[in-house]
C-alpha cells in the first residue's frame, strides 16, 4: 500500500494532457505562452558558453543571493543576509516542500485556506501532519478570522498563507495582516508565506508580504518564483527568504532533495537582476491588461465573473450554462469546445458546490480572443 491511496496525477497535468489529446487551447495550466525578456536569454546563453555549468553552492549561487537581497531590501524595507538567509531552490514547489518537511512533525496540525494550491496537503500528509482547512466562498474569498481562531490548538504548529491565491487570484488585505496578528500571538506558530505571484496585482492593490511586517518575517518562510516573474516557468528556478534558523533547518532537507539548482540559469538570472532591477516592477501593469482584455472578451459569453484581483487567473462561473460537476464541465469545455480549464472544487478539502472554472489569461492576445470566441460559443 503506498503513501497516497486515492490520490492521482496533478490536475495540471490531466488538464493539459487532455488539451494536448483534444487539440484545446491551454487556458488551464499556469504558464506563458510567450518567452521571457531577450535579456535574460542572452545572458543564459553566455553563462552556458562561459564555463557556468556545474554545481553550485548548495544554497544558491552568491551572486543570485545578493541580487535578491537587494530585492527584499528595495521593495519591502527589509534587510537580510543572502548569505544566511537566502535559499535559491528547483522551483517554488521545492522550497514548499523543504519547508513544511522542516516544521512539521508527526502530529501536527497546519492550518490552510481554501481553496489552496494542491501541493500543500500532500506535503503536510507526508509529513505525519493534519491539515485543517478554512473555506473561503466565492466570490470575495474573505477569510473567517473567528474560524481561524477556533481551529487553533496546541497542536497547530503552521500556517500556510498565499497571496495573490491561486486559483482565487485573492490578496491580502491589512486587516488580514492585522488578524493573522491576533491570532498568532503570543504561540510558537510559524508560517510558510507562498508569495509566487507577488508582482502580480491589481487596480493599485499592493502585495503585503511578509516581509514587509519584521514581527512576521521573523516566523516566516516567504517563498517566491522566477518562473512566474520572468515567464519562465519552465527554468524551474524559486527561492525562499527566512530568518537564519529558519534556513538552517531548511537547507538540511533541501540537500538531500536536489543539493543544487541550475547553475547557468542562476548566474543569468543574477545578471538580470542586477542589469534590469525595476523591470519586475512593470508585470502588475502588463497582466492588468491582459485580465482587462480577457475580462472583455467574457462580457461576450455567458460565464459570469469578477475581475481577479492578482495572479494571472480569472475565475469564471458557469452555472448559466450547465449544471455539471466542475470536474465535469471542464472536461466537457476541453472535449467539444476545445478550451481547457481547471475545476476549482479539486482546490478544496470540502467542494463547496459551486459551478467555477479557472481560466490562465497568461496568453498571447491572439490566443486570447480565439479562446474567447469558442467560449462565447457555447449556448
Amino acid at each position: 500500500m503506498g503513501k497516497f491511496p486515492g490520490i492521482g496525477t496533478t490536475i495540471f497535468s490531466v488538464m493539459s494532457k487532455m488539451a494536448e489529446d483534444h487539440g484545446a487551447i491551454n487556458l488551464s495550466q499556469g504558464f506563458p505562452d510567450f518567452d521571457g525578456p531577450a535579456e535574460l536569454m542572452a545572458r543564459l546563453s553566455w553563462h552556458v558558453n562561459n564555463g557556468h555549468n556545474q554545481y553550485a553552492p548548495l544554497a544558491g549561487v552568491p551572486a543570485l543571493q545578493e541580487q535578491i537581497a537587494k530585492k527584499v531590501s528595495r521593495l519591502y524595507h527589509c534587510e537580510v543576509d543572502p548569505a544566511r538567509q537566502v535559499v535559491v531552490t528547483p522551483g517554488a514547489t521545492e522550497a514548499l516542500y523543504c519547508a513544511i518537511t522542516a516544521c512539521v512533525h508527526p502530529g501536527d496540525e497546519v492550518i490552510v485556506f481554501d481553496p489552496s494550491y494542491d501541493t500543500y496537503a500532500p506535503c503536510v500528509r507526508l509529513n505525519g501532519g493534519v491539515t485543517r482547512h478554512i473555506p473561503t466562498q466565492y466570490p470575495d474569498f474573505a477569510i473567517d478570522w473567528q474560524r481561524v481562531a477556533g481551529e487553533i490548538s496546541d497542536r497547530t504548529r503552521l500556517i500556510i498563507l498565499n497571496s495573490p491565491n491561486n486559483p482565487s487570484g485573492k490578496v491580502w488585505s491589512e486587516d488580514d495582516i492585522h488578524q493573522l496578528r491576533r491570532v498568532i500571538e503570543g504561540r510558537d506558530i510559524q508560517l510558510i508565506s507562498d508569495e509566487v505571484y507577488e508582482h502580480i496585482t491589481f487596480d493599485g492593490r499592493a502585495h503585503l508580504g511578509l516581509l514587509r511586517f519584521p514581527d512576521l518575517a521573523a516566523r516566516a518562510y516567504c517563498i517566491s518564483s522566477f518562473g512566474k516573474t520572468y515567464s519562465v516557468t519552465g527554468w524551474r528556478v524559486g527561492y525562499c527568504v527566512a530568518p537564519e534558523e529558519l534556513i538552517s533547518e531548511m537547507l538540511k532537507i533541501h540537500q538531500f532533495i536536489n543539493f543544487s539548482t541550475n547553475a547557468p540559469m542562476q548566474y543569468a538570472l543574477a545578471d538580470y537582476l542586477r542589469d534590469y532591477p525595476d523591470k519586475l516592477l512593470e508585470l502588475s501593469n502588463f497582466y492588468n491588461t491582459k485580465r482587462n482584455i480577457f475580462c472583455k472578451l467574457l462580457d461576450k459569453t455567458r460565464f459570469n465573473f469578477v475581475p481577479s484581483e492578482g495572479t494571472y487567473f480569472q475565475l469564471a462561473d458557469y452555472s448559466g450554462l450547465s449544471d455539471e460537476p466542475d470536474r465535469e464541465f471542464a472536461a466537457r469545455l476541453t472535449r467539444e469546445h476545445k478550451v481547457a480549464a481547471i475545476p476549482v472544487s479539486v482546490f478544496y478539502q470540502e467542494p463547496p458546490g459551486q459551478r467555477i472554472v479557472r481560466f490562465c489569461f497568461a496568453k498571447n492576445d491572439d490566443t486570447l480572443h480565439e479562446a474567447a470566441r469558442r467560449l462565447a460559443a457555447i449556448r
